[in-house]
């Protein structure tokens, strides 16, 4: 199992290997989709009482820091 910031963990036997928050079942797509949609922090810990603050904040973190690398799109057949 692999830490990230301290709180996201990817483990390839938790949600099929995606980014979880300290290795539970929830994850890091999921919090970024609540708040893409909207959400407030305190409704997703109101509907995620296993989470913390710090948690959010981390997956803001981790999705700041994917975006801190170059990609490069090649066409495929």
């Amino acid at each position: 199992m692999e830490f990230i910031a301290n709180r996201i963990t990817i483990d390839d036997k938790i949600c099929n290997g995606k980014p979880t928050i300290r290795g539970k079942r929830i994850s890091v797509q999921t919090i970024l989709e609540f708040l893409s949609a909207g959400e407030e922090k305190e409704e997703i810990l109101r509907q995620y009482p296993s989470l913390e603050s710090e948690d959010i904040d981390a997956c803001l973190k981790f999705a700041s820091e994917l975006m801190n690398r170059n990609f490069t799109i090649k066409t495929v057949a």
